[in-house]
């Protein structure tokens, strides 16, 4: 008869003696599950690791910026008048300023139209910018603005569909519709405020006639010209210049953002105070360095404590933290505070400080660092601008026409020579004879000009100029206006000499091209055989090895100290061209070694990478260590049960055995 479950046959307890083998099969797999364990704390642990540096990271990448550390304030006494910043370029100081006039912006409008459906005429607008002059009766082209062209066809040639044209245009001018109870006129405001922002508007209509009072050419404003003779539209409002004294000093700005009156002190003027100057008071931002050097004790700090209490060793309970005794962690800490403990190229700039200590920011015992406030007023009183050099990068250079662009991660700090060999170039080309400077329609004002590699054509307004710098200027409004040219990016700038035009290229370099390709208007502006010239690189060397130009700007040579290190030369002589002094101050040698820490190959991510290949590594391990257990759990079961089936059937035979023999006759007994 077949036992139904073991043990019941022979009172032998499998599943006891089953488990309690199973229990010691068991015992590495407990190993592999603690060890899994351990190697999951170390990856939490590594997680919390990799937040504390990237915030660290970030607060050290916003205090390599050096403008926090040059920091200065603007205020005026009557807040009213006008409000100012600074930043470190200004000079402490105070000044008396006095408003005259607000600068604003020209406003010119139409007729009266009898309803804002009303057709207006078909052509295009094309809006050029610049000064009138009333006394001479001249307009002057402002170079700085292009002309701009809005194309009026059947479909949006109403009162309405003009105005929404030009302000879909996205240009200098917009346009509104005022109602005056009778009538609907256009009113187009300039968009900038100042003199030189001022309107002029020419019409090619499509009826034919560009500055009569009808069609399209209603919208022109010649404001040299006569009413109704292309001077169709009323001034409202003129454009104006601000004016202000400074001191005594007579300024005028085309804006009431003034940035360029005081170094390093922007204006914002808000009405005028003509006979009674405010004063303005410039200032150092003390406060802010201050909070800037404790925002950087504080970073360090707060990843200091983390890197300490995640690699502790608790003596009390005899256990250590997740990444106790952890080289990777060990080495992130040793490296972060060598950085702190080594000196800064800091004077090499310029700079006068090379060290934390100089401000009062040192090492404690519990490798915690602490903030002497007065050593740190000290050092704000004594060399204010030299503390920017402990934290940021900085190129400080001795030719005034020597700029430091930037630099790499490779750039050793250093002080580095410049030579100059030769300097950069716009390309350009000459006429080869004085521009006629009459235009005539379809004679000879249209022209094809190759810039940079783009081609941009245009048609010159009609007329006869005043002058050849009337000329040139008009010339290039059309062609830093065409659509071409916007949309490349590039740029010219038109001069004359002797009534000779030349078209250079706005970029400096090898880079930049300019040819006359054609047009109508070419021979008469250019002459027949104008000259062009190639635009150059600079060149010269850094650090005594040939550099690499660019436009303006030499970079210095791969595999050199000075390797990253860029520089712009602005003009000046050949030769020898003074020294790039180049600091790494703390905050930017942080920034940097801490994104080597969290880059995708970096120390952090090689370690998570490893422990995540480990706990694959043991989770497989222990899969395979679990089919082996249900394989020998099953061999003990088949084994203790066939045991169990064997001592059930010696149980029976006793049994048996004992009934028979107790069955015997007694005298054989």
């Amino acid at each position: 008869m077949t036992m139904s479950a073991a043990g019941i046959g022979s009172n032998l307890d499998v599943d006891g003696i089953v488990s309690q083998l199973m229990a010691v099969e068991k015992q590495p797999l407990a190993l592999l599950q603690k060890r899994e364990a351990d190697y999951q704390a170390k990856l939490s642990a590594y997680g919390s690791l990799k937040g504390s540096l990237s915030a660290f990271q970030t607060a050290m990448q916003g205090l390599a910026d050096g403008s926090k550390f040059q920091a200065a304030t603007a205020s005026a006494a009557d807040s009213s008048v006008l409000a100012a910043s600074a930043n470190g370029k200004a000079v402490p100081g105070s000044y008396s300023v006095e408003v005259q006039q607000l600068a604003q912006q020209q406003k010119i409008r139409s007729d009266g139209f009898a309803s804002t459906s009303t057709v207006i005429g078909s052509g295009t607008l094309t809006i050029q910018y610049g000064a009138y002059d009333s006394g001479s009766n001249t307009f002057t082209l402002n170079n700085a603005k292009p002309a701009q062209t809005v194309t009026i066809d059947p479909a949006n040639n109403t009162l309405s569909g003009v105005r929404d044209a030009i302000n879909a245009a996205n240009i200098d001018v917009s346009a509104t519709i005022i109602n005056d109870g009778a009538s609907n006129r256009l009113v187009m405001t300039s968009k900038d405020t100042g003199a030189s922002s001022s309107i002029k508007i020419s019409v090619a209509d499509d009826d034919g006639n560009d500055l009569d009072a009808s069609g399209l050419s209603r919208l022109a404003f010649d404001p040299t010209a006569a009413a109704g003779t292309g001077r169709n539209m009323a001034e409202v409002q003129p454009g104006q210049d601000a004016k202000l004294k400074i001191d005594g000093i007579d300024i005028s700005k085309p804006s009431n953002t003034i940035t360029d009156a005081i170094e390093g002190v922007t204006l914002n003027l808000l009405k005028s105070n003509t006979g009674s100057p405010t004063t303005l008071t410039v200032g150092r931002d003390v406060a802010g360095v201050k909070a800037s050097v404790e925002a950087f004790v504080k970073a360090y700090n707060n990843v200091s404590q983390t890197l300490a209490g995640l690699s502790a060793y608790n003596a009390a309970t005899k256990t250590g933290a997740a990444l106790q005794g952890d080289s990777a962690t060990l080495s992130i800490q040793s490296r972060i505070r060598a950085t702190l403990s080594a000196t800064v190229g800091a004077a090499a700039a310029g700079g006068g400080l090379s060290s934390l200590s100089d401000i009062g920011v040192a090492f404690q015992k519990d490798g915690t660092l602490a903030l002497d406030s007065t050593k740190l007023q000290a050092a704000l009183d004594n060399n204010f601008n030299g503390i920017a050099g402990l934290f940021s990068a900085q190129g400080k250079s001795s030719d005034s026409l020597v700029s430091y662009v930037g630099s790499t991660g490779n750039t050793v700090p250093g002080n580095y020579a410049v030579t100059v060999s030769r300097l950069a170039a716009q390309a350009s080309v000459a006429g080869s004879q004085a521009a006629g400077l009459t235009i005539t329609a379809g004679i000879n004002d249209q022209l094809d000009i190759n810039v940079d590699g783009t081609l941009a054509s245009i048609t010159l307004s009609a007329g006869t100029y005043g002058s050849a710098d009337a000329l040139a200027a008009e010339v290039q409004s059309k062609l830093n206006g065409t659509a071409a040219l916007l949309n490349a990016g590039n740029a010219v700038t038109v001069s004359q000499s002797a009534g000779v035009l030349t078209i250079a290229s706005a970029r400096y370099g090898s880079a930049s091209a300019v040819s006359v390709m054609g047009g109508n208007g070419a021979a008469s502006l250019m002459g027949a055989s104008p000259v062009s010239a190639a635009g150059v690189d600079v060149s010269g060397t850094i650090n005594g090895i040939a550099a690499t130009g660019i436009g303006q700007t030499l970079s210095a040579a791969v595999g050199d100290h000075a390797e990253g290190l860029r520089v712009n030369i602005n003009g000046g002589p050949l030769g020898s061209r003074g020294n790039i002094g180049f600091s790494r101050g703390y905050a930017d040698q942080l920034n940097t070694l801490v994104s080597g820490f969290l880059t995708s190959d970096g120390l952090i991510a090689s370690r998570t990478d490893g422990l995540n290949a480990s706990i694959k590594d043991l989770d497989q391990r222990q899969s395979d260590f679990n089919d082996r257990l249900t394989a020998i759990e099953a061999r003990y079961r088949a084994q203790f049960t066939a045991l169990d089936t064997m001592l059930s059937s010696l149980n029976q035979t006793s049994a048996y055995m004992t009934q028979q023999l107790s069955a015997l006759p007694t005298k054989y007994s």
